[in-house]
């Protein structure tokens, strides 16, 4: 370049640096605009930072969460299964209710008693598993392989309720059981109550006895657990619903081998309500009383006839409401033998005895009536106006029919239905039947209406099982049976209660209480009142009048005067020296082709106002007036004396 261009240089150079100025400008700008947006960028990395460790700490909170319910909450759990625990229902069983007499003396409690049981929804469902542990129950109980395994298996292996291996083992052997178990799943010693009744005379056949439920049990009462007891005879059969209770249940937690873990807070669970008590109109001293007079009476009987007499029955009754304040049917069994779980020796002994100890003779005993039948026979001629109060007649020793003789006791001459019913007439009663001389007499049909009316025939509705009813005979019934036609003397006999009548001591009870009041034919009645465990009444009985006039108070009151006239002037005349007045008669019934006689007596006192009606009967016993009427005298003495 020449010094002429210098100029032309500097202008160039000053373009140029207007061009590197432009440049610079455009390059700070564009520095200043990368700087603003990577102050951006970043703000939104901070923010998606933050974003990013919040959400991790969600997440870490989350999976620790999951962590401690898998591990803490459900680890136990499973460990729980893994070891083989399970929820179930354990039953509490509710104390059966107590029988009480009037005074309230108990009649039959509970006692705690221990078993050895098992839950068979407990058990392996491995078949040798099992088979160990029956094996060792086996030498534990002195039982066999095959028994154990059928009482534990016989309800299922998925049965809840448990099965009891051995019953009514006694505290210090329910100590040693339990040792001897410890490690055998699904086995464990139960306790639970027993019954417990109080030894009377005559007493088991009103109370009966509660036993372990039979499958015919659970058919009939399906909501009832293998596991129960239930009243098989007697007040305790009567009365189940009254006395059982119900049940409680809690949910509880088992161990594989059966353990208890803990009792779970369930919705479910519930208290047991104990059964009810049942108070009785009986009165347990006059009960014992009652008891000790009819043995007695066995022994005279003994002197009397030269022959063992170990049977009978005697019954006291309040003849105003029907309640029955002794029952005694001899001989008698003990009850505590059943409550127990009865072995097969005991009960066979019991079954095959030949004084059929199990047979309540009050009840299901059924006997010709002899002569106490006439007081009955005495209201259907009266009502019937087959003979009237001043019907009278001279009675011969024997009515003769043909060759046919029926004779009576002795010569009694003139009589009316008073001196009758004293003396114990058969020849007036044989014309009250079947008729003599100017007396119609009534006629088979027209008595067994009259037996009908009065309750014979049919069961007398007392609150007691296995009643029997007893046998009405008439022309339809003879010739079904012997295929032989009715006769006079068939008549005649049934007159005087003899010949097919069949009668039950209840039933008598039921006739003699009718006099007594005046008329009203009252069902008899055990049970007084249904109590609950605090005492307050839930249900008291009120008298059951079957019939509230069975005949004319004229009539009745007819009959009362010779029952009166037994006592004063007639067979019954012993009775005189009692403290009160009485009315009664007496009964000789024969059987066994008039080998034997059973002896009767009935009776009631006071005479004016009377509180108690008695029966009284032993079997084979001889004469009623010898026997029996001893038997009565002692019970009325006691009551009115002690």
């Amino acid at each position: 370049m020449d010094i002429f261009g210098n100029n032309k240089g500097l202008a160039g150079d000053k373009k140029i640096r207007k061009v590197n100025q432009r440049e610079d400008s455009e390059y700070s700008l564009s520095v200043a605009e990368s700087a603003q947006d990577n102050l951006g960028v970043n703000q939104r990395s901070q923010k998606n930072i933050t974003f990013l460790k919040a959400t991790s700490v969600i997440i870490f909170i989350v999976i620790l969460t999951k962590l401690f319910f898998s591990q803490v909450i459900y680890g136990k759990i499973s460990e729980d299964l893994a070891n083989g625990n399970k929820i179930r229902p354990k039953v509490i069983t509710a104390m059966r209710g107590v029988i009480q007499d009037s005074q309230g003396v108990w009649l039959a409690r509970n006692v705690p008693t221990y078993d050895l049981a098992i839950y068979p929804s407990d058990l392996p469902k491995d078949k040798n598993s099992r088979s160990d542990i029956y094996k060792k129950l086996a030498e534990i109980t002195n039982d066999s392989f095959e028994n154990i395994k059928t009482k534990s298996e016989s309800g299922g292996l998925f049965l809840l309720d448990q099965i009891p291996l051995m019953e009514n083992v006694s505290h210090e052997q329910a100590l040693l059981l339990e040792e001897k178990i410890q490690g055998l799943p699904a086995v464990f010693v139960a306790k639970r109550a027993s019954r417990e009744y109080k030894i009377l005379p005559g007493i088991s056949h009103l109370l009966g006895y509660a036993g372990k439920v039979s499958q015919e049990d659970l058919d009939d009462h399906p909501d009832y657990l293998r596991s129960d007891w239930i009243g098989k005879t007697g007040l305790e059969s009567t009365y189940e619903e009254e006395l059982k209770g119900n049940h409680g249940v809690e949910q509880i937690e088992v161990d594989s081998k059966g353990n208890i873990i803990r009792t779970l807070v369930d919705s479910n669970n519930r208290e047991p309500i104990s059964g009810n008590n049942i108070s009785l109109y009986l009165d347990s001293e006059l009960q014992q009383k009652t008891g000790e007079f009819l043995t007695q009476a066995f022994a005279s009987a003994k002197e009397l006839t030269g022959q063992e007499v170990t049977a009978g029955v005697a019954i006291v009754m309040n003849p105003n409401n029907g309640g029955i304040l002794a029952m005694v049917s001899l001989p008698d069994y003990n009850d505590n033998l059943f409550a127990n779980g009865i072995s097969n020796s005991d009960y066979s002994a019991l079954a095959n005895d030949k004084g059929k100890p199990l047979l309540n003779r009050a009840v299901s005993g059924v006997y010709p009536p002899g002569s106490t039948i006439k007081i009955m026979m005495a209201v259907a001629g009266l009502s019937e106006k087959v003979i009237t109060t001043a019907t009278s007649f001279d009675t011969p020793p024997t009515i003769e029919i043909g060759e046919w003789k029926f004779p009576d006791w002795k010569d009694h001459g003139v009589t009316n239905i008073f001196r009758a019913i004293a003396e114990s007439n058969n020849i007036f009663f044989y014309s009250i039947g079947g008729g003599f001389d100017k007396i119609k007499g009534l006629g088979i049909n027209k008595m067994k209406e009259w037996w009908q009316k009065f309750g014979l025939g049919t069961k007398s509705h007392i609150d007691l099982p296995s009643e029997a009813n007893g046998l009405l005979p008439d022309p339809a019934w003879k010739k079904k049976i012997t295929g032989e036609s009715w006769y006079i003397g068939d008549t005649y006999h049934a007159s005087i209660g003899q010949g097919d009548l069949l009668v039950t001591p209840i039933q008598m009870i039921k006739i003699v209480s009718a006099i007594a009041n005046g008329g009203k034919l009252i069902s008899p009645q055990l049970v007084q009142k249904v109590i609950d465990k605090d005492g307050n009444v839930v249900r008291e009985f009120t008298p059951r009048i079957e019939n509230a006039q069975v005949a004319a108070p004229e009539i009745i009151a007819a009959v009362q005067q010779g029952m009166r006239m037994t006592v004063t002037d007639g067979s019954g005349r012993s009775l005189a020296d009692l403290p009160v007045s009485s009315a009664g008669k007496t009964g000789t019934a024969e059987f066994l082709n008039n080998q034997k006689t059973h002896a009767w007596f009935e009776c009631y006192a006071p005479y004016e106002n009377p509180q108690v009606a008695v029966i009284v009967l032993v079997e084979g016993g001889g004469g009623g007036h010898e026997i029996a009427l001893p038997v009565a005298k002692n019970i009325l003495q006691y009551y009115f004396t002690r």
